[in-house]
């Protein structure tokens, strides 16, 4: 397992409880603001920002700051010029990551992004560096109680291509056929918790514990700057490790 969906477990636990939950309405907004101006604004006709919504939505964000969001990517409203751009870095102990960021400003945004990897044992790569290390895929967790058997069947029927079990269930797809798995999925009754696009390590790297920990409080350092949206890392995140972080 990569130790996408532990990393955000750990990061949903936490936002529900602390000042995290003004980062993530901060990042939705972007996000919302973002696929609008790509796509427009309507999402019967815009995946993203279908997708976009259904986040905000489930992080209970309210109807009119998403519908403020939606109007300025379209230019109905008056707002700054937003970037989005992809920086490569090193964590220690070799960890690659690719980090997604949406910025008013690209100068302050990559002097913070320098400056917190610097500070904590990591450095910023070139590009191409890092990326060939990861795929592009789709993304499900499907929440409460889970008919395995029955989630194999309707998400591999629609195309998914692997299936975990964890704390959530974790559907991976190709991205052509994301919105089929995910449609079928919801189709068939159950609770999609989240839905989005990630970076998937192609051959996860294994770390000790101690050597875990600190690469993982590298990404949360990345993680808290104010226009970071995501953080992918090559790193095997362990169970052992994810209890030591929750409990730090």
């Amino acid at each position: 397992m990569s130790g996408h969906s532990k990393w955000s477990t750990i990061k949903h636990k936490k936002a529900a409880t602390d000042k995290k939950r003004g980062k993530i309405f901060t990042q939705l907004t972007k996000e919302l603001t973002i696929a609008a101006r790509e796509g427009g604004g309507d999402p019967s006709f815009n995946t993203r920002l279908a997708l976009a919504m259904d986040k905000a939505k489930a992080n209970n964000m309210p109807k009119d700051n998403i519908e403020r969001a939606i109007k300025r990517g379209t230019g109905e409203l008056e707002g700054s010029e937003l970037f989005e751009l992809m920086y490569e870095a090193y964590a220690p102990n070799g960890i690659g990551l690719l980090i997604e960021v949406v910025t008013d400003n690209k100068n302050r945004a990559v002097a913070d992004l320098r400056h917190a990897l610097n500070k904590n044992g990591g450095n910023m790569a070139e590009g191409g560096a890092v990326a060939w290390q990861f795929t592009r895929k789709g993304y499900i967790a499907v929440g409460g109680k889970v008919d395995q058997d029955e989630l194999f069947l309707v998400a591999a029927d629609a195309g998914a291509d692997d299936i975990q079990f964890s704390e959530v269930a974790e559907v991976y797809t190709e991205l052509d056929n994301f919105q089929a798995v995910r449609e079928a999925i919801t189709g068939a009754g159950m609770s999609v918790e989240e839905a989005s696009m990630v970076y998937e390590p192609n051959n996860p790297i294994e770390l000790t514990e101690a050597e875990a920990l600190q690469v993982m409080r590298v990404i949360e350092v990345i993680e808290d700057l104010d226009d970071v949206q995501n953080v992918y890392s090559t790193l095997e995140i362990s169970d052992e490790a994810i209890a030591a972080m929750e409990t730090a």
